[in-house]
């Protein structure tokens, strides 16, 4: 196995199948690295966790000696089921855009349909919609919710460490991995707001994207706007707080960000181009 150098950093475990990975003993971390996929339930909704692996969030470690300490900074969301706990991001998004903080989540409604002759076929859809009937007018928003994928490698080799971790403390990280904020914005949301933004705009609609404090932060400054009525998208970040007595992290509301597509565009490509004569320079 590759050893580390003494002062290396590197991303493992935060949340594992919603624990704190830091509170585990070893005989829990034995435990939860020889689960099946889909053996555990997912803390966060009710259904079995189907994320390989199970972890919830990432965190960076430090290595002291044999073992590693974790940094005080916080997780880094990397499945957007974390995004649901205690159903806290439905009631601030229902409050702030539609007036009412207990909105009806409806999943994969039907939004791009096909050209190819085959009528009412749905090629692309809109992930959740939160809908408020009270005083019988339909109001909506859209919702995005984005995680962080992971560059590097597997965590394959921290699984197969920890199967035999009889230590007391914590594993440093096998291998270099870390989040991957370019594929998740560029790559992976902003295609998807590009796509849906300017037609639930021109219905009238907002769209909500939810984000984590570390996903937010590694975004380029955007141009905000002052009230909802004026943005095309609202931002809203979490964050995650671990109390003393307990074993997990809660997600907290962070901070609401108010943007129009455009200057949304602008932050998650997180740079300007390079003016022509030192472009041309390069070449």
């Amino acid at each position: 196995m590759e050893r580390p150098k003494a002062t290396a950093k590197r991303y493992g475990i935060a949340e594992w199948y919603g624990k704190d990975f830091t509170t585990l003993s070893p005989t829990e971390m034995r435990d939860l690295a020889d689960k099946p996929v889909k053996s555990l339930p997912c803390p966060f909704r009710d259904a079995p966790c189907n994320k390989k692996g199970g972890v919830c969030s990432m965190r960076r470690y430090e290595r002291r000696g044999d073992l590693a300490v974790a940094l005080r900074e916080s997780p880094v969301t990397m499945c957007p089921y974390r995004f649901l706990q205690d159903g806290t991001v439905f009631a601030w998004i229902g409050r702030e855009i539609l007036g009412a903080e207990s909105p009806r989540v409806l999943t994969e409604l039907p939004f791009l349909m096909a050209q190819d002759g085959a009528a009412g076929r749905p090629v692309g859809k809109i992930d959740m919609v939160l809908v408020d009937l009270c005083g019988g007018q339909l109001r909506w928003c859209a919702l995005e919710m984005q995680a962080v994928y992971f560059s590097g490698s597997a965590m394959t080799s921290d699984f197969e460490l920890l199967k035999n971790w009889h230590t007391a403390g914590l594993p440093f990280p096998t291998r270099q991995r870390r989040p991957d904020f370019r594929s998740s914005g560029p790559k992976r949301l902003m295609p998807q707001l590009q796509i849906k933004v300017p037609t639930i705009s021109r219905w009238g609609k907002k769209t909500a994207v939810v984000v984590d404090r570390a996903f937010w932060n590694a975004l380029a400054p955007m141009a905000e706007v002052p009230s909802t009525s004026n943005c095309d998208i609202a931002w809203f970040v979490v964050d995650f707080e671990r109390c003393a007595d307990s074993r997990s992290f809660s997600l907290v509301r962070d901070s609401l960000h108010l943007t129009t597509l455009e200057r949304a565009v602008e932050g998650l490509t997180g740079g300007t181009p390079t003016s022509l004569a030192d472009f041309e320079e390069h070449l």
